[in-house]
């Protein structure tokens, strides 16, 4: 007869009531059509991105609390083992944001543990797309590098890779990053092929693109996140899986990064000891590095001016369940970009829409609208109108990135800090007349159709007319 006072049966009663809360609770956060609330045009909100979970992650988080190791620990280390399963890598290091990944990813090509002639150094180049999320680009700079921007083809979102060779400095180009926009893979063969022919390093910033496949000529389709050196992915909760908080960079061949990377997020370390343990080298007083005493411990020796980007166990124990509901997300993705596709296509005298990169099939992270140079209204306008009918709408991220504060302040202050290919014509097209909807898991088919109906109404009403100006 079991104890009813024993710790685990105790634990088993908190599940079950938190389970029975999170049904009442937090039914509005179920998959589409899981909420018992009917959906009222106008009234209910359509989200342009939102969190999609059942009481099987609130359980795991709260059973994780309840054991009270904060830091990153065994949760911790089981996603990272199913993550990079998943995907298809060598090994995931998980980290407190895809931001932090992106810079984990960056900082770690600068690493003294990697051959000499492939460090990116202070002054070295990298090449990667105007428009975009900043956090694609920022870490180039503060690493000291500089961001190579070439321009973006305005219908798959992504960069204009035939503008590549003209970004290349021989000597001093020494990485490429991009990202997948919206879930649609880059031209990832050109890329790749420009990569290996000169011996570049590879980062794909895989955040909005978990899930997506591309078929690289003469071979088998892969997951996006598989091809360059590493890649990186955001658990945001408007991503395709969420921790709230948390990302992970992958290493998909050269494990020589798992090393670096740790050291880079765990605060510069030398020491591969993982929270909790100690000793894991056998001779934590026998090393002698730098100008450092020998027998200095190694736990307090520092290889890398690194950072503190850990994630929590109790955000490790989340996404190993909301992995579990990976491919079913990725698929409600696709319905739902094709829903939308096909109900607007009627519109294309007005907009644009994105079309997947040839040999790719996206994991849609949004439905982007591209609105025609000639078209009667502006993105702005439309923007509002979305907006007014609670429709939530984003532009695409940063737009022209060279064109935000940040960037023209860091050009004004010096000019050699970045270098722009061509006259970005594309990524201004982007900034001026993109943004996307929504295509989460959570829609449901009647808010989709109304997403449809309010952008047909507001494109074809008669009343639409552009003012004329002085």
């Amino acid at each position: 007869m079991s104890d009813p006072n024993s710790l685990s049966d105790l634990a088993d009663e908190i599940e079950r009531l938190v389970r029975a809360y999170s049904a009442r609770a937090h039914a509005a956060n179920g998959p589409a059509g899981a909420d018992p609330e009917p959906f009222e045009p106008g009234k209910t909100p359509v989200p342009y991105a939102s969190r999609v979970f059942t009481g099987n992650e609130v359980a795991a988080a709260v059973r994780t609390t309840l054991d009270f190791w904060l830091t990153l620990g065994p949760q911790g280390d089981a996603f990272e083992k199913e993550l990079a399963a998943a995907i298809g890598v060598k090994r995931s290091i998980l980290t407190n944001s895809g931001s932090s990944a992106n810079l984990l990813a960056v900082s770690s090509l600068t690493s003294s543990k990697l051959p000499t002639e492939r460090r990116l150094r202070p002054g070295d180049e990298v090449i990667t797309c105007a428009s975009g999320f900043p956090t694609t680009a920022a870490p180039i700079v503060q690493n000291g590098a500089v961001p190579v921007f070439i321009d973006s083809n305005p219908v798959t979102g992504n960069a204009d890779c035939s503008k590549i060779e003209e970004a290349y400095a021989p000597g001093r180009t020494k990485a490429v990053v991009l990202a997948h926009a919206l879930g649609n893979p880059f031209d990832l063969a050109s890329v790749v092929k420009f990569c290996r022919a000169n011996d570049l390093w590879l980062i794909e910033d895989n955040c909005d693109a978990l899930g997506s496949l591309y078929t690289m000529p003469g071979k088998a389709p892969h997951l996006t996140g598989t091809f360059g050196d590493l890649s990186t992915q955001s658990f945001y909760p408007a991503h395709h899986i969420t921790t709230g908080e948390g990302g992970a960079v992958n290493i998909t061949r050269d494990m020589r990064f798992k090393v670096i990377l740790e050291s880079f997020r765990d605060w510069g370390r030398d020491c591969w000891c993982a929270s909790g343990h100690e000793n894991t080298c056998g001779k934590r007083f026998g090393w002698q590095l730098g100008e450092l005493p020998e027998g200095y411990d190694h736990k307090y020796t520092y290889s890398h001016l690194g950072y503190n980007l850990k994630p929590l166990d109790i955000q490790a124990a989340i996404g190993r369940e909301q992995l579990k509901r990976l491919q079913g997300f990725v698929e409600a993705r696709r319905r739902n970009w094709e829903r939308l596709r096909a109900g607007l296509a009627h519109l294309s005298d007005f907009l644009e829409f994105m079309e997947a990169t040839p040999g790719s099939v996206p994991s849609w992270f949004g439905f982007m609208l591209l609105v025609r140079d000639g078209a009667p209204f502006t993105a702005v306008e439309l923007s509002r109108h979305l907006d007014a009918h609670k429709i939530g709408n984003r532009r695409l991220f940063g737009g022209n990135l060279v064109r935000q504060p940040a960037f023209v302040q860091l050009r004004s202050d010096n000019p050699n800090a970045l270098r722009v290919v061509g006259n970005l014509e594309g990524a201004d097209r982007l900034m001026r007349s993109a943004l996307f909807v929504g295509v989460y898991p959570g829609l449901t088919p009647e808010m989709l159709d109304y997403v449809i109906w309010v952008i047909g109404d507001f494109c074809i009403k008669p009343a639409r007319k552009r003012p004329k100006t002085s």
